[in-house]
């Protein structure tokens, strides 16, 4: 298998470390869906690679806290998720999942506005900021459509809205792109572009090129374990012509994976 590239060696000197974890394990039923995982990501926007059962969703669902660690320890904006600072962090954080249930019924503002309370945000601050989440996701003219007449793509960018709405310091998306058209791909990458300066995005997908042209930190698991962690172009030149992939980045992420087999 080839060298783990750490965070340290490809992350700018003013990166902080948002989130660390140190061997993390987490449990997906009765599997180790992730095992023993170390890893430090800090301000920027960081894509997580990997193929089915890599445990990607597992280890967002876990910054998300939605699961509890079952070894190792994570660390959240400087503390571990429990107890008295549990509530504190969760405020700092937006979570996207891959799947996730609406009220049919409600607007799109109405549900932001939601999701803003249930994030317990101050009373006052909620208009201007549910506005704000739904230009940025490009839903300015549909704020006020109920979901139910919105095509599953706008239901997923109201998904990326509500995520938005605290301004977190901390955005967790889960296949975010997931029923996007291209045109929408690339306001979303867009997006994640104007958040890198001063927010921790974690962006899980199976969409290489979502991270070639979004991210700027690649992380690539393989049955739960951290296989590689570099920039994206340190992942390109990893692999070679013969690899299975149509660019650079698809064949070394091709040759990684094969060599962590």
């Amino acid at each position: 298998m080839g060298r783990v590239v750490s965070a340290a060696e490809t992350a700018p000197t003013t990166y902080a470390s948002e989130i660390r974890a140190v061997g993390l394990r987490v449990r997906a039923g009765r599997r180790m869906a992730v095992n023993e995982l170390d890893l430090s990501l800090g301000i920027g926007v960081h894509g997580i690679l990997g193929p089915n059962g890599a445990g990607k969703t597992t280890l967002i669902r876990c910054l998300a806290t939605v699961l509890r660690p079952s070894g190792g320890s994570v660390e959240l904006l400087g503390r571990k998720p429990g107890g008295t600072d549990l509530r504190p962090i969760r405020r700092e954080i937006g979570y996207l999942p891959q799947q996730f249930g609406f009220y049919s019924r409600f607007t799109v503002r109405e549900f932001v506005e939601y999701m803003a309370w249930l994030k317990e945000m101050p009373k006052a601050e909620i208009p201007e900021a549910v506005q704000r989440a739904i230009d940025r996701a490009d839903l300015t003219s549909r704020a006020d459509d109920k979901l139910k007449t919105l095509s599953g793509g706008m239901v997923r960018r109201a998904g990326i809205a509500q995520a938005l709405v605290n301004n977190p310091r901390i955005l967790l998306l889960d296949e975010p792109t997931v029923g996007l058209d291209p045109a929408q791909r690339m306001q979303f990458r867009e997006l994640l572009r104007s958040l890198s300066s001063d927010t921790c995005v974690v962006v899980s997908t199976h969409l290489v090129e979502d991270v070639a042209n979004a991210c700027t930190d690649v992380v690539l698991m393989r049955e739960g374990r951290l296989v590689f962690q570099g920039t994206p172009e340190t992942l390109a030149a990893a692999g070679s012509e013969s690899e299975a992939g149509d660019s650079p980045l698809e064949r070394g992420y091709s040759a990684l994976l094969g060599r962590a087999s």
